[in-house]
């Protein structure tokens, strides 16, 4: 396998704090480019690990949520998700996630490993999980900004979901690409 960081070291010559922006905090590095020594300021925001969890049930239906997403000014499908507490570890903050917005539990998790959220300016990973057999076990405990509905799919309901455009977020896409055969037929193909 090729080693994919050949490349020299870039150098921080100057790192400051930047703002606290709710679920981030900012920082601005002063970094030099080895190629043509070009030192510029860069952006990066420090926050949290997250976790998504690909819930399915003993039927093998799988546990989505809808839910208006600030960001996008829009009600999205998605994948049971959410933000790792400090001195959490990613299994227990998958399990939380899973309870709290969908009220079902499961004793079977299966980690899908971890990814970089967005590697140009977040410094946080994302934590995929498979949760199998999971059953709905307790009442949702959802924050005061999430009203979040929940509903079991088929794998084909599934795919449609995100042939419509319906399930649109990428690291939700990305569990259940890990977890599920989602080949879409499209024309032509």
């Amino acid at each position: 396998m090729t080693d994919p960081s050949p490349q020299l070291p870039w150098e921080c010559t100057r790192s400051e704090p930047g703002p606290d922006i709710l679920l981030f905090r900012a920082r601005y590095n002063w970094m030099r480019n080895p190629r043509n020594n070009t030192t510029f300021k860069t952006l990066v925001l420090e926050g949290n690990d997250w976790v998504n969890v690909a819930a399915v049930t003993p039927a093998g239906k799988v546990v989505i949520v809808r839910q208006f997403r600030f960001g996008t000014g829009r009600t999205t499908s998605e994948l049971p998700a959410g933000l790792v507490e400090p001195d959490e570890a990613p299994l227990a903050a998958a399990q939380r996630e899973l309870r709290e917005e969908t009220g079902y539990t499961t004793e079977d998790w299966i980690p899908l490993g971890s990814v970089d959220a967005n590697a140009a300016f977040l410094n946080n990973q994302c934590h995929l999980w498979l949760a199998r057999n999971a059953v709905k076990t307790a009442e949702t405990a959802l924050d005061a900004s999430e009203d979040i509905l929940v509903e079991e799919l088929s794998l084909d309901e599934l795919r449609e979901e995100i042939r419509a455009g319906h399930f649109s977020n990428a690291l939700s896409l990305l569990t259940a690409y890990k977890v599920f055969d989602l080949r879409l037929k499209f024309r032509g193909m």
